[in-house]
């Protein structure tokens, strides 16, 4: 039997709790693990198959969004690993063990559907590249080679410098991301000392229409508007935008809220594609493998989206097939004796 990607994929959306390449040449007819391991050792899949697969379900619109943050694949457990490093992780709130990958997804909100188009697996020991370097690459091939309209980015506090906020301005987008707290602002045009965004005083006007500031070490005729949003009940968050002519929180907290959407997709590939089971020691495979990962999840996209069902439920609904067949059919027959 041969052995390509559509293969692995395939496991990768049929399989529920098992990801490893054992497991997988387990359930397979003359294929060994040493050949599915050599397989994915000398392939090269990247975020050029994502585009390849993506380009043509994308239903854009002037006013779309490009939503960018990273997430980190776990791998606390493995200290072998070639792609493992140190990073802080969003989801566990501290430093762990694992593969970052920035992402990059396009969102229409007419239709109130997004795409996966681009991401980068973050290996500065290869690359030498920053996540920085990653969202900037990815902005400047959006506009110039895949030429997606779009009117608006949202970013989280990490990307918040003046590198990407300026490549932004001067491509006459809008942006909206938020500041992290110690980020040091001046709200009086010169006339106090530069202080920490948390100690600033807002009166009522400006807790409903934000108020313009400067931040540390931008230009010096470069200012934003700062909004002081509610994101939930506990939680709050400082929102810097360029778009000066912003004047309601409500509006900047809807903003806010569209840029969850990639957490939606982090969840949604985290639980349902395996991207973070390969055990594999090598940096080849462990690239393939969330390449192969990032493919079955758009897959199971585009078809929940097509039969109008979740992510969740197109997945899941695997397992609801193979228990009904059990339960006419078993393979294993349960027997007992009954106390009474």
């Amino acid at each position: 039997m041969n052995f390509n990607y559509i293969d692995y994929c395939q496991y990768l959306l049929n399989s529920h709790t098992n990801y490893t390449i054992t497991n997988l040449a387990n359930h397979l007819e003359n294929v060994s693990h040493d050949k599915i391991n050599r397989y994915l050792k000398i392939q090269n899949f990247d975020n050029q198959d994502l585009w390849r697969n993506v380009k043509k379900e994308i239903i854009a619109n002037t006013e779309g969004y490009l939503i960018f943050d990273d997430t980190v694949i776990n791998k606390k457990h493995s200290n072998k690993i070639e792609l493992v490093r140190r990073q802080y992780s969003g989801n566990e709130h501290q430093v762990v063990r694992g593969i970052g990958i920035v992402n990059c997804i396009y969102f229409n909100p007419k239709i109130e559907q997004f795409w996966l188009i681009d991401y980068r697996i973050y290996d500065p020991d290869t690359d030498k590249k920053t996540k920085i370097d990653h969202v900037e690459e990815m902005i400047l091939c959006v506009v110039n080679q895949k030429k997606l309209p779009f009117k608006t980015v949202l970013m989280d506090s990490w990307y918040a410098t003046q590198r990407l906020m300026g490549l932004i301005d001067n491509m006459e987008k809008i942006y909206y991301c938020p500041l992290k707290i110690n980020r040091l602002v001046d709200d009086t045009r010169g006339i106090e000392k530069y202080k920490k965004i948390e100690e600033l005083t807002w009166n009522e006007p400006e807790k409903i229409s934000g108020k313009i500031i400067k931040i540390k070490g931008f230009p010096r005729d470069k200012k934003v508007k700062l909004f002081w949003a509610t994101i939930s009940t506990n939680r709050t968050e400082y929102i810097a935008t360029n778009d000066l002519c912003q004047a309601s929180v409500d509006a900047v907290e809807f903003e806010s809220q569209t840029r969850w959407k990639i957490e939606e997709f982090h969840r949604e590939i985290k639980q349902l594609t395996g991207i973070e089971f390969c055990q594999c020691r090598l940096r080849k495979i462990q690239k393939n493998h969330i390449a192969c990962a990032i493919l079955v999840w758009n897959f199971l996209k585009r078809l929940a989206v097509k039969i109008g069902k979740t992510i969740y439920q197109v997945k899941h609904e695997l397992l609801s097939d193979y228990l009904i067949q059990e339960l006419e059919k078993p393979t294993i027959k349960f027997r007992a004796i009954l106390i009474l």
